[in-house]
């Protein structure tokens, strides 16, 4: 099992610690979360606050993918920037298509492999509107690849702590709740495809989320 990056232990130590003072979110379904071994979490998108709230509520280091920008930047706040995703051991992901996706694989794959856990949201961007939308079929082909499970997570009420024209988060309540995992067997596209929708079926399940069958656009 691959040990979090010192940044990163202490981010979850002290950033963990004034979010459950403040906001007391609430976590369920930890026993289906492996204490050692490589698998991928797959939750639902709802705003920013998903990856804060998913990191300091898990009790094992999250390898997040992040845009590659945030690796290349210039100046004070590039450079520092740079600094804390590297030191959060994120995953670059470059924007465009053909081979600058698969980098993003080629950087979760080793990680899986050594036993360690990367989130994938499979709708690909943040929900518009509170809604669940169809599932990209990234997460089940990098299990494949890897071998690992997928752990659905569904994650509830992050949409809500900085409304539309509010400056400061306001305090909402917060869950995480991690599903049964599901094991990958795929051969044919058509099976990711089944799996795809199999894995946003389990997460629809752990939210209520009303289910939208086409992909959300990209915000």
């Amino acid at each position: 099992m691959i040990s979090a990056p010192p940044l990163y232990a202490l981010a979850h130590r002290a950033l963990g610690g004034y979010l459950r003072v403040t906001w007391r979110p609430t976590v369920s379904g930890l026993e289906h979360l492996p204490e050692s071994g490589g698998a991928i979490l797959a939750p639902n998108h709802l705003s920013i606050g998903d990856q804060v709230f998913l990191g300091v509520l898990t009790p094992r280091h999250i390898a997040f993918w992040a845009k590659a920008e945030y690796f290349r930047g210039t100046g004070p706040r590039g450079d520092l920037t740079r600094r804390v995703v590297t030191g959060m051991g994120a995953i670059p992901v470059e924007r465009g298509g053909g081979r600058a996706v698969l980098t993003a694989f080629d950087g979760a794959i080793p990680v899986l492999k050594e036993g360690g856990l990367v989130a994938i949201f499979p709708e690909g961007t943040r929900s518009p509107d509170g809604r669940l939308y169809r599932g990209r079929t990234g997460a089940v082909r990098l299990a494949q690849q890897t071998g690992v499970p997928i752990i659905p997570v569904g994650i509830r009420g992050t949409d809500h702590l900085r409304p539309p024209g509010s400056r400061l988060p306001r305090r909402h309540p917060v869950s995480v709740t991690f599903g049964p995992a599901i094991p990958v067997l795929a051969e044919t596209p058509a099976d990711v495809r089944r799996l795809t929708d199999t894995v946003m079926a389990a997460i629809q399940s752990l939210t209520g989320q009303e289910y939208v069958p086409r992909y959300a656009r990209p915000n």
